[in-house]
């Protein structure tokens, strides 16, 4: 059974990483519990699972808010993660598993619809259910535990990109696909890796 604090914990990630709360604000315990229905003891354990999850920091006296993104760190975290994607997408293709094939056809097909016109929210929904199919794609658990963290924090500062990278997010995607149901592994993970330094060119630049 999904513990309460983990039930409260996913929803507040779902907030940070579709931008609703932004880095730096504020995480009150009494207007979370209020707003999701619950007490200040699942709450404050959620905020806990997610500060060490990097997505929230937690301080003495100053209590819980969304983690800051500064670009050093960005750097580091996408120095990690363009490698494993590389990695992630390389096993996708190897393994070739149709159901989950047909499940990222979808998955591309209504990102492409959102890219046009739907809500920075919606967008981050569908980015990380794109990458989170393909994580499964790859019959990896140990690498999908360890890419889950690196991509939410990622996310977190490429959920500050315009619109307009949301439509290359979604080009980039359809060529890794593309890539995956050709079974070309050194492709798939070509595409991966510099899927992950594009979106992180462009934070780079809108935050010049």
């Amino acid at each position: 059974m999904t513990s309460l604090s983990k039930v409260v914990g996913d929803s507040i990630r779902g907030k940070i990483l579709a931008g609703q709360l932004r880095p730096g604000e504020r995480l009150v315990e009494d207007r979370l519990s209020a707003e999701l229905g619950v007490s200040r003891v699942p709450v404050r354990e959620a905020l806990l699972a997610l500060s060490m999850q990097g997505l929230v920091n937690i301080e003495p006296r100053r209590g819980a808010s969304v983690a800051e993104v500064t670009p050093e760190t960005v750097a580091e975290l996408v120095e990690v993660r363009a490698l494993l994607e590389g990695l992630n997408a390389r096993l996708a293709a190897r393994h070739h598993e149709p159901n989950i094939v047909a499940q990222l056809r979808d998955t591309l097909r209504r990102g492409n619809e959102a890219a046009e016109s739907s809500p920075p929210e919606a967008l981050a929904r569908l980015n990380s259910e794109f990458h989170e199919r393909l994580a499964v794609a790859s019959r990896n658990v140990v690498l999908s535990e360890v890419m889950r963290s690196l991509r939410d924090r990622t996310s977190l500062a490429f959920a500050l990109n315009s619109r307009t990278r949301a439509r290359e997010d979604w080009k980039e995607h359809a060529g890794i696909l593309a890539a995956v149901i050709d079974g070309d592994e050194e492709l798939a993970a070509l595409l991966a890796t510099r899927h992950v330094h594009n979106a992180a060119a462009a934070f780079a630049g809108a935050n010049a």
